[in-house]
């Protein structure tokens, strides 16, 4: 599908920030900030860091988790130190998929 002509000024600036942490403003107003992952020709990909209270559902799913494994606790199956049974790191970022259409503007913004 051809992209329109109206979006490829905001595809190009996808496409410069790609892997940058940016501000991506909404036709609505809304604000999203977060990492461009990927780009096609109708969406942007975005890893956007979870909130709070998302992080905290984690940490209580993951102990509850720990808690029913076998073998040693909080390690689960298998022997500590040969890479298996211990899970995987926590997630910090979600994906999150916006069109094009969508996006007004976007913006660098610092990692710190």
């Amino acid at each position: 599908m051809k992209m329109n002509q109206n979006y490829h000024h905001i595809y190009e600036m996808c496409k410069d920030h790609m892997h940058a942490y940016v501000l991506a403003e909404m036709n609505d107003g809304s604000r999203i900030d977060g990492i461009v992952t990927g780009l096609d020709d109708e969406y942007v990909y975005l890893a956007v860091p979870l909130e709070q209270h998302e992080l905290q559902q984690q940490a209580n799913f993951n102990h509850d988790q720990d808690n029913r494994q076998f073998g040693f606790p909080g390690y689960g199956f298998g022997y500590p130190g040969f890479g298996y049974g211990f899970g995987y790191p926590p997630r910090r970022f979600r994906r999150l998929i916006l069109p094009l259409a969508a996006l007004t503007a976007l913006s660098v913004l610092p990692w710190y």
